[in-house]
């Protein structure tokens, strides 16, 4: 798969993503400088990104996220959400982190003013990504649930090993890290709640 992959209407999804994080930054009413001090990515990748010339990595895409006080996987959303109660499929935008190789999907509709979102990972073998921002606001809860092999997450200082089956419940209020060590892609899904948040 590509790591630019394009949305249902053809849409580079790196075009999205660019608009989501104009539209926030412009909604909070901050110049490239107050996100880059929110976030602590600098200003020139924010414009990159903003201009779609930057593939940026989900790391950087989480500190935007941060900084922004949104879920990462709103990044994701459709600048202007469809509002529509069904999203198929074929029309769930896909993202590939160019640095792990992991593959994101977002399976909730966006717009329809519900706090829950739920995104499908593919996590290849061997693969670790380390998510450094701690708490914000508003809190977000989040649940993954690992759908086929196994993952081990670092949630501040406890560890977790996940096979097929099992659960964890966490808060974005520490540094998270994801690891597969194993030979074989893992699978899982991610709950996110976020009361109020911006979206």
């Amino acid at each position: 798969m590509a790591e630019e992959v394009a949305t249902l209407s053809g849409e580079p999804i790196n075009a999205r993503i660019a608009q989501r994080v104009r539209d926030l930054r412009a909604a909070h009413g901050w110049s490239l400088e107050a996100l880059a001090s929110a976030s602590g990515i600098s200003r020139s990748m924010i414009s990159l990104i903003e201009r779609g010339e930057s593939s940026p990595t989900a790391v950087v895409l989480e500190k935007l996220a941060a900084g922004l006080a949104v879920p990462l996987a709103s990044l994701f959303d459709a600048p202007t959400p469809s509002r529509e109660p069904l999203l198929r499929a074929r029309q769930q935008p896909q993202w590939k982190d160019p640095h792990s190789g992991y593959v994101r999907r977002n399976v909730s509709p966006s717009g329809v003013g519900s706090p829950i979102q739920i995104v499908e990972v593919l996590f290849p073998p061997r693969a670790k990504v380390a998510y450094e921002t701690g708490a914000r606001e508003p809190l977000t809860h989040q649940q993954v649930w690992v759908l086929d092999g196994a993952i081990e997450i670092t949630w501040g200082r406890q560890r977790f090993e996940l096979e097929a089956g099992d659960c964890l419940a966490m808060t974005l209020d520490a540094p998270i890290a994801f690891h597969n060590p194993h030979r074989k892609t893992a699978r899982y899904a991610v709950v996110l709640t976020t009361p109020h948040a911006r979206r």
